[in-house]
């Protein structure tokens, strides 16, 4: 399951019903009071767009970097397998023509919707138009694991011959994809498998951000954030997902063994992201020499601005991941929020693509493969969207920057 939620321009809510986040109303309250400090810090006069996004076309980006050796050495797929860079995965001129031959039909079942999910589309969308494959299904589960399961059902009608998917759970994904091995149809996962599915036989392969990576340069922009010196509070993601345990994990332990200067004073986990902002005042309350808070993704993070701000703790700085337009304007100006680390959806989708592709012509695929990341500050904003989604922030964010 992604944790993406349908309201925020994360991908990551469990929010993510994961479905382990769900919309709930008071995260809403929380945004809104945020985004009226915010818009009051920015002098905008108010006026912000309404879409939450400046325009949908796709903007070419700059070559990303590698997934570096020692990032690629820890990272290892659900069932243990080696990690190998995205960029390995790429088709000759001769088996495009022998994709192309095939006239191949593929779906595209993601778990939810979202600037995330949008531009995972996309790239799985533009790639499969290069490749000569038709795209016969694009469905948005909801994060409801019922719906998932009769999105594979309707799409099964349309008679794909590869599907590409983010489950809404390891578990009922199992369920829900078992017409799909069993009519021998191509299975491509982003993020993380499904309970009881090996690549190589149920599955192809599953394609994912670095998270390793992604854990460990959250705690980079850590140490800049407070100059190589301070308390830390770690708020991590407490429950069984893929994604954020990796990244959660790795930024602690880097912390604790990278950087002397740092401590973690405090940690709690939470399992909904509307619970962050309690657990904020709880951890400030018993901790008042907190200088920095690391939030296991973007929209949990919004109750931590929240409650920092209500509390009247602002030189305290918070690192999180992924995109969202909120905390992003916090970001640009130099509020609360410091960094945040991303990773890049739209190749996330061309490498998948290019994953069924190759199978669909009795290629090899590797098993688990990984997508690099990016680090954003208020230096980078404009850049990390544009190579992230291939689209720039919305317009609050780029006023804000001028």
């Amino acid at each position: 399951m992604r944790w993406h939620d349908p309201c925020v321009l994360d991908r990551n809510s469990p929010e993510r019903g994961r479905t382990f986040k769900g919309v709930f109303m008071k995260r809403i309250f929380t945004s809104l009071i945020i985004l009226v400090s915010l818009t009051a810090m920015s002098f905008a006069g108010g006026q912000q767009d309404s879409s939450g996004a400046s325009e949908s076309k796709v903007i070419k980006a700059e070559a990303l970097p590698e997934v570096s050796d020692s990032d690629l050495a820890l990272a290892k797929g659900p069932n243990g397998e080696t990690a190998v860079r995205a960029s390995e995965v790429e088709l000759t001129d001769a088996q495009v023509q022998n994709v192309k031959d095939g006239q191949f039909k593929a779906a595209l079942l993601w778990a939810g919707s979202g600037e995330w999910y949008n531009a995972l589309s996309k790239g799985a969308e533009d790639e499969f138009a290069r490749l000569g494959v038709k795209v016969v299904s694009n469905a948005d589960a909801q994060f409801d694991p019922a719906k998932q399961a009769t999105d594979v059902e309707t799409c099964m009608a349309l008679q794909p011959d590869a599907i590409l998917t983010l489950v809404v759970d390891p578990v009922s994904g199992a369920r829900a994809f078992r017409p799909v091995v069993d009519n021998n149809i191509v299975l491509v996962f982003a993020d993380n498998g499904v309970d009881g599915y090996k690549a190589g036989s149920e599955y192809v392969n599953v394609v994912t951000g670095d998270h390793y990576g992604m854990g460990r340069a959250a705690a980079e922009l850590m140490n800049d954030a407070l100059n190589g010196e301070g308390k830390v509070g770690f708020i991590y993601h407490d429950a069984d997902f893929f994604v954020t345990n990796n990244r959660d994990s790795a930024f602690k332990k880097d912390i604790e063994n990278k950087y002397a200067g740092m401590s973690i004073a405090a940690e709690k986990g939470f399992s909904e992201e509307s619970a962050t902002e309690e657990v904020t005042n709880a951890m400030m309350t018993q901790n008042p020499d907190i200088t920095g808070i690391y939030v296991a993704w973007d929209v949990a993070a919004e109750g931590v601005v929240a409650a920092l701000r209500s509390g009247g703790w602002n030189d305290v700085k918070v690192v999180t991941h992924d995109l969202g337009a909120t905390l992003d304007l916090d970001i640009a100006l130099k509020g609360n929020v410091y960094g945040k680390v991303a990773d890049v959806p739209y190749d996330i989708g061309v490498t998948m693509a290019r994953s069924a592709a190759l199978e669909l012509i009795g290629e090899k695929v590797p098993p688990f493969v990984v997508v690099p990341y990016l680090k954003m500050t208020s230096d980078n904003i404009r850049e990390v969207w544009n190579q992230s989604l291939r689209k720039d922030p919305p317009s609050s964010v780029l006023k804000s920057l001028k």
